[in-house]
């Protein structure tokens, strides 16, 4: 591999890695969301009232209990989708960064070889011998 191809492809390995922690923070977000929805869901399947309040902005807004877990049980089921997707997306992702990552590698010991061998071709300066002078 050349070294303009190495470089674009250590470009692409530091973009897809980035990528990937921007993917697994939304994941994290989304699920962290999920969870608090299905508490919410879980204490509203508790109470025996009818209405209940809903933060809507800076205000809380009295709703029926039906309508309420209906909605968050669509946000959750929502919520729970992007995580599908973005757990696809990471996993594309970390076989896309080891590919990347083995093809960088491969070219490096490549490349060391070849340094190497040029290396043995070269005259060592080792090899004159010392006297001592005593």
């Amino acid at each position: 591999m050349e070294q303009e191809e190495m470089q674009q492809s250590i470009a692409e390995f530091e973009r897809n890695r980035n990528q990937l922690l921007n993917v697994s923070a939304q994941k994290q977000q989304l699920q962290f969301q999920s969870g608090a929805l299905n508490a919410a869901l879980e204490e509203l399947e508790k109470t025996s009232e009818k209405k209940a309040f809903k933060a809507v902005g800076n205000i809380l807004v009295l709703c029926d209990v039906k309508e309420l877990q209906k909605e968050l049980s669509e946000q959750k089921e929502s919520a729970d989708l992007r995580v599908k997707t973005l757990q696809k997306q990471e996993d594309a992702l970390v076989e896309k960064l080891n590919k990347l990552k083995s093809k960088i590698e491969g070219s490096a010991s490549q490349a060391d070889s070849a340094s190497a061998e040029e290396t043995k071709m070269l005259p060592s300066k080792n090899n004159k011998t010392k006297k001592n002078s005593g």
